[in-house]
């Protein structure tokens, strides 16, 4: 197994690609610790499914976008597992308008949740990572942070801050053994585009050079590729995974 004995704290663990990620860490051998922003019935029963490969993972309730809640779930996991060897910072949220109708709301809570909480959950756990002297970070950019795209200013720049903190945080722990890339996702099949029209849908799909929207576990595929040992020479990537959409 790629990932055995390996712990994995997954951020928007519970649905879209961050369960599909965790699935895929579970049966490669992981201990996943999973976050959502509250403990739900819907989070409880993605646990009890997660469990039924990986007894031992458990979930976690955190807003990642309040530092002092990060720092909090941050030590109650090391503590439960002793310690962390993955972070994959999956938590997002979309909020789009054209940009004189994004209320100033809007622009902070999808910034606040994107960028700054992949920067909060990487500041709490780098100093453990740095102590032992291995770790990898899995951002979630996205393709629209690359490209951008009408009526997602706030979203695009929130994503393209993840792909300049992942460089960053690639450049400043490579030393100590600790990498850190991003994925960037196009158009996948998930509870996030479920909200499109019929239309719409066919219509990014019809346009998109491979004609079909992604699904959770191409995005999964990748992550674990970038969690295990067959990338130990790749740090400092932001890889796309988008059926051509930005060629």
């Amino acid at each position: 197994m790629m990932l055995k004995d390996h712990v994995a704290v997954i951020t928007g663990g519970t649905r879209g690609i961050g369960k599909a990620i965790a699935m895929k860490f579970a049966k490669e051998g992981a201990l996943l610790a999973v976050i959502a922003t509250r403990d739900t019935e819907a989070a409880r029963a993605s646990l009890e499914e997660l469990q039924q490969i990986s007894p031992g993972s458990r979930l976690y309730a955190c807003d990642v976008k309040d530092a002092s809640q990060v720092e909090a779930v941050t030590e109650e996991i090391l503590a439960d597992f002793g310690h962390v060897d993955i972070l994959v910072n999956n938590a997002g949220i979309t909020r789009d308008n054209l940009l004189p109708s994004i209320s100033v709301m809007d622009i902070d809570d999808v910034i606040d949740v994107n960028l700054k909480g992949t920067i909060y959950m990487t500041r709490a756990l780098i100093r453990s990572f740095v102590k032992q002297r291995h770790g990898v970070i899995i951002n979630m950019s996205s393709v629209v942070g690359l490209m951008g795209n009408k009526g997602q200013a706030n979203y695009a720049a929130s994503k393209a801050g993840v792909v300049g903190f992942t460089k960053t945080v690639a450049k400043e722990y490579g030393r100590r053994k600790i990498r850190c890339n991003a994925i960037a996702p196009g158009y996948i099949a998930t509870e996030m585009t479920a909200k499109l029209s019929e239309e719409l849908t066919k219509s990014i799909a019809d346009s998109l050079p491979l004609g079909t929207l992604g699904e959770p576990d191409d995005i999964a595929e990748l992550a674990l590729f970038l969690a295990s040992d067959r990338s130990k020479y790749i740090t400092g990537e932001v890889i796309k995974v988008d059926g051509g959409m930005y060629v």
